[in-house]
Parts: C-alpha cells; structure tokens; sequence
C-alpha cells in the first residue's frame, strides 16, 4: 500500500523537500497572480486603482482575502519544510522576526532534510513536474536578480549617450 496517497500539500502534517517546497511556492504565486489578474479585468475600476492608486472597498477586500489565502498556504508549506528537517512546525514564528526571518529563509532553502524517517514520518517523493517547477523557480530568480542589477545601468547608460549626443550638437 502507497502511504503517500492520503498526503496533501496543502495540510500541515507531512514533509516537503526543498524542490517541493519551491515548486508548490511557485504554483502558490503563479495561481495568486492569475486570479489578481482575472479580477483586475473583471472588477469596474480595478484598472483606474493603477493609474489613480486608490481602490474600491470591494477590490480591497477581495485582495485582502487572497493574501491571507496566500499567506495561510505559505505557513503551510514552510511547517512542512520544517517537518523534513525534523523541527517543530512552530518555528515557522521565526518568519516574524525582522533579520533574523532572512537568515531563517535561507536556512530552510538550503538546509537538506532528513534523509530517512523521522518523528513526522517517510520522506514524501518529489514528484517530476515539482522538480521542473523548481527549476524554473530557480532560473526566474536568476534572471530576477541578473535584470535588478542589469536594468538601472543599462537606463544609465542610455541617458549618458543621450546628454553625451546633445552635448555634441
């Protein structure tokens, strides 16, 4: 019998490897982003709150809602990262606590889990699609980081070519 059949990612209990837990974060923010995106297009004057910075009540409280959704399934998915490492899943606290949160992300991203049982059971598989969103999650980052540090000197440079041209006219 297949004891990972009854094992949902989006309930606590359980274990997520390190790929697993960055593909389920991905999928958490690509879901997020669509539905922001569906009602952004949806709602009257959720295009003006862009343009004016001020929203409705009502599209207020539809992203009010979908970040504590999104918020309450990130617990979940780092208690379950912290489960792989055989640690309490209350030490997901340690998230609300400003610098040392950074420190504590980095730990959980990095730190290997349990390669064998431990006291919140068998290591779950990472399924193939998990690893390839991992990936991706990685290489997005990269690119990411690479186009913040790339794009501000790139604007730099276009507007010292431009003062240079009009300084030569």
């Amino acid at each position: 019998m297949n004891t990972f059949t009854s094992d949902s990612p989006t309930q606590a209990s359980g274990r997520f490897s390190r790929r697993a837990y960055l593909a389920w974060n991905l999928l958490l923010g690509i879901i997020f982003t669509l539905i922001a995106v569906v009602v952004g297009l949806l709602i009257p004057g959720a295009q003006n709150a862009l343009t004016e910075g001020a929203m409705s009540t009502p599209l207020m409280i539809i992203f009010f809602i979908m970040y504590a959704i999104v918020i309450y399934y990130s617990v979940i998915f780092l208690i379950r990262r912290l489960h792989d490492r055989d640690h309490s899943g209350w030490l997901a606290l340690l998230i609300l606590v400003p610098v040392l949160n950074i420190l504590f992300a980095l730990y959980v991203l990095f730190a290997p889990g349990n390669s064998g049982s431990n006291s919140f059971g068998q290591p779950r598989p990472t399924k193939g699609w998990e690893t390839v969103l991992a990936v991706l999650y990685i290489v997005v980052f990269i690119v990411g980081i690479l186009a913040a540090i790339m794009i501000p000197s790139y604007q730099n440079y276009v507007i010292g070519s431009q003062q240079a041209t009009i300084q030569q006219q």
